[in-house]
């Protein structure tokens, strides 16, 4: 019997506690920068390739020494490879800070275990040199081949990563120190949520200093003085905000069987047939009467009764604000397969009664 994996979460549902601005906006301008170089492994075991541009490259690095090879000769080496070095340079590092690099062989070398990388000149967008890349590769991966051609890979020994390998040399510069406001934008951009956001930094700070210009960005007057807006910052930060409900969504991973399931998704009236699996979800209306003279009050509850089993009946049955979780739940009883879910989730959205969006990938 295959176990059904249900990830059920609340996306900002009206139940969830509220949250620092700091975990859910950030500064426009404050944001790290990719960088990205070629260069040179070398003290490879034998793992690494001959290739033209192998050879043109080791070429130039011997040239950068002032060692002149022959036109004519052909360095016949197999402890080299070129490699791509790429690296994420975080919001205000300094120069002589380091980051850590990622090291990709781009040819055909079989491993870069044992490997270092020269020093190696990594460029943003631009074009211009921020950090310089070198020393010894750690390497997860392995390989190993046989006379007969037999071989055995373990990860991936073609990649590799030097911690702190690359040292900032020139800092990006951002917009945090200019013009008179600051820009916060919601990771998870929400109407309900950005008036919310803006809402509070005025109930903090007085009205008027706070603008929500559209569901993502909210404008928020500033000092001047670094100093000043870094303290601003940090208490704006600080503030709870309650986020406004998130779209209903069902996210379903075809390969992995797991489904993530929207606090906001709701089943309209629907029949579904699917394989021999009966699952039967209603909900009846009950009156709550109380006792004579005991001042209490005459209320409808709703009673939710939820019925799975396998037989050769082919029908499912959902009654109105039937939610996902219940139908989960009823076919998780009976240990169907994740298919059997996923099967009836695009039955469900083909007919228009799943009540949110479905997402697989």
């Amino acid at each position: 019997m295959m176990r059904l994996l249900i990830l059920l979460f609340a996306l900002f549902s009206s139940c969830s506690n509220a949250a620092r601005i700091k975990d859910i906006v950030d500064v426009e301008g404050v944001r790290s920068n990719q960088l990205v170089g070629y260069g040179l492994v070398v003290g490879l075991p034998g793992t690494g390739e001959k290739t033209r541009y192998t050879e043109q490259t080791f070429r130039t690095m011997l040239k950068n020494f002032d060692i002149n090879l022959p036109a004519n000769v052909r360095p016949k080496v197999k402890n080299i490879a070129v490699v791509a070095v790429h690296a994420t340079m975080p919001a205000f590092i300094k120069p002589g800070q380091t980051v850590d690099v990622t090291v990709s062989s781009i040819g055909e070398a079989k491993s870069l275990r044992g490997g270092s990388l020269l020093q190696t000149f990594l460029k943003g967008v631009d074009g211009q040199t921020y950090a310089v890349a070198q020393g010894s590769l750690i390497v997860s991966g392995f390989s190993a081949e046989g006379l007969d051609g037999s071989s055995v890979i373990q990860n991936t020994p073609t990649v590799g990563r030097i911690p702190s390998g690359a040292m900032i040399e020139r800092i990006v510069e951002t917009p945090f120190n200019h013009g008179d406001s600051l820009t916060l934008n919601l990771k998870l951009s929400d109407f309900a949520t950005a008036q919310r956001t803006a809402a509070a930094i005025n109930q903090f700070l007085g009205p008027g200093m706070a603008k929500a210009q559209d569901a993502t960005s909210i404008i928020v007057r500033a000092p001047r003085d670094p100093n000043q807006r870094v303290s601003f910052l940090a208490a704006l930060h600080e503030l709870e905000v309650e986020p406004g409900r998130q779209a209903a969504r069902v996210i379903v991973n075809s390969r992995t069987g797991t489904i993530v399931v929207g606090a906001q998704v709701k089943l309209l009236p629907a029949a579904v047939t699917h394989g021999g699996l009966t699952v039967t979800i209603s909900e009846n209306q009950r009156v709550s009467q109380p006792s004579p003279f005991s001042g209490g009050n005459t209320v409808v509850t709703t009673n939710s009764v939820i019925d799975a089993n396998q037989v050769p009946s082919r029908m499912f049955v959902f009654d109105p604000g039937t939610t996902l979780d219940q139908l989960v739940q009823a076919v998780n009883k009976v240990g169907a397969a994740p298919s059997d879910v996923m099967a009836i989730l695009e039955a469900l959205k083909q007919a228009g009664a799943l009540h949110g969006e479905l997402i697989i990938i």
